[in-house]
Order: structure tokens, then sequence, then C-alpha cells
């Protein structure tokens, strides 16, 4: 699954913020972050809460008086903690926990492909949310695009 963590963080954000300056670049690198720890071969570190409020505590921390910088860092956490939600990830404690409950992991495959059927289910419910941001944001036209790409501001017409 690639999409339904996109779709369901920008639309998440989107409606509980209601910011019209929050960049969705990093909310949306954030929310696919977890994946890669398919790399090392199921359910790690990625998928541990502890690392989310880690790197939480990182950007606060390293962004003491650069507001502006802040304000675009916190999409990395935020999307890392939607990316837990949606997936899940709480079922599995000895990993959601990770390293509370033990510095090992089983092994334990990646939530996102342990759901069978419901996973396509998922995923086209993310394309079509990805599909209605990109329409709703004109992004097939290139200037609209490259704005986005510049300063990652979305307008999502259900929450303005």
């Amino acid at each position: 699954m690639f999409f339904w963590f996109i779709g369901t963080a920008v639309l998440a954000v989107g409606f509980v913020f209601r910011d019209p300056r929050f960049d969705y670049r990093l909310l949306m690198v954030g929310s696919v972050l977890p994946l890669a720890d398919g790399m090392f071969g199921g359910a790690r570190a990625l998928h541990s809460v502890t690392v989310t409020i880690v790197v939480l505590v990182v950007v606060m921390l390293g962004t003491i008086g650069r507001r502006n910088l802040r304000r675009t860092l916190l999409g990395l956490p935020i999307g890392m903690f939607l990316h837990l939600v949606f997936d899940g990830a709480w079922n599995n404690t000895d990993v959601f926990w990770w390293p509370l409950t033990g510095w090992a992991f089983a092994d334990d495959p990646l939530p996102e492909l342990d759901r069978g059927v419901l996973t396509l289910i998922m995923e086209v419910a993310g394309l079509v949310l990805c599909a209605w941001i990109w329409r709703s944001n004109d992004l097939s036209d290139g200037a609209r695009r490259r704005t986005f790409l510049h300063d990652g501001q979305l307008t999502l017409p259900v929450f303005t």
C-alpha cells in the first residue's frame, strides 16, 4: 500500500488543522516512510510509536526559534503518526512499543501486506483520495504543480 497512506494523511490533516499554509510535502513522505521497514524483512522500528516520538522531539528541539522551519518539518512526524493510525500498527504490541518490549524483532510481516483483499480495497480508496486531491488542486497544470512542489500547500475545498 502506498496511496492509502498519502490520501488518508492529507485528508486527516486538512480536516483537523484547516491551515492553508500547512506544507503537505513532508507529511506525504512521513506517511509512507514506515514502508521502508519492508527492506529489512518486515515490521520494524519505523512501525514503532517510540521512533515516531523521537522524530517529533528532534524536530521540536532542533527548530527552537525557527518557526518556519518547524512548520515545514512537523509534517514528517505527523505523517509517521498517521501511518501508524491508518495502518493499525498498534495491533502488534511488540513492534508498536519497540524497544520498550525488547530489542529483538520477530519475523512479523508488514501490516500493510497482511490483510489480504482488504489491502487492495484500501489502496483503491487511497487512489481515489489522491485523484480527488490532484483534481481539486488542478495539479495537472504545470504551474500549479511547480507551486505545490515549491511551497507544499494544497487547497482542500471541502474544508475551506
